[in-house]
C-alpha cells in the first residue's frame, strides 16, 4: 500500500451542530454537504476532513469508541504565535472549548488546543521548522528554541 492519506473521517452526533460550527461560525467552505448524512471539507492539496454522522458511520464501518477515547487531535498550521491565538479566539467564539492556551513550546514553536462541539481536539500550531514547498511536500527541519525569537507580549501574558 502506497503512504498517502486523502480522506479522514471522524463520527459526530449531530451533523447540523457540526455543519454551523465549521461552516456558519468558522467560515469554512464545504466541498460536499448531504443534509443529515455527511459534510466534506478540503482542508489540504488532495485531502477532505468528512464528518459522517456517527450512527451513519457504526453502521457503514462497524461500532466505535466515543469521541475522545483514541488519544488523537487534528493539527492546524499557521504562520505566527499571533495567528495561533486569533483562531483560538475565533474557535471559542464559534463556541469550541479552549482546552490549551497559546503556549510558548520547549521545541522552538508555539500551540494551544482546542475542542469543536463533539469533542475533537485540535492543535492551532505555529512550526518554524514546518513549511511546504510548491510540490505540496510537508518539509520539517528541528529549530532550536532561542532560534525561534521572542513571543508576542499578547502571547507570552497568557496562563500556561
Amino acid at each position: 500500500m502506497q503512504s498517502s492519506l486523502s480522506v479522514i473521517t471522524v463520527g459526530v452526533r449531530d451533523l447540523e451542530v457540526t455543519y454551523a460550527f465549521y461552516s456558519s461560525r468558522l467560515g469554512w467552505e464545504t466541498a460536499q454537504y448531504v443534509p443529515e448524512e455527511v459534510i466534506f471539507y478540503q482542508v489540504g492539496p488532495g485531502l477532505l476532513l468528512a464528518f459522517f454522522r456517527r450512527d451513519h458511520l457504526a453502521a457503514e464501518a462497524g461500532p466505535m469508541g466515543e469521541a475522545g477515547a483514541a488519544p488523537v487531535t487534528l493539527g492546524h498550521n499557521v504562520g505566527s504565535p499571533a495567528e495561533v491565538d486569533a483562531v483560538l479566539a475565533e474557535a471559542a467564539a464559534a463556541g469550541g472549548s479552549i482546552t490549551a492556551p497559546g503556549t510558548q513550546m520547549s521545541w522552538g514553536g508555539y500551540s494551544g488546543y482546542f475542542t469543536d462541539p463533539d469533542g475533537y481536539r485540535w492543535e492551532v500550531c505555529y512550526n518554524p521548522g514546518l513549511r511546504i514547498d510548491a510540490n505540496g511536500k510537508v518539509i520539517l527541519e528541528v529549530v532550536e528554541a532561542a532560534a525561534a525569537g521572542p513571543v508576542p507580549a499578547a502571547a507570552s501574558d497568557q496562563p500556561g
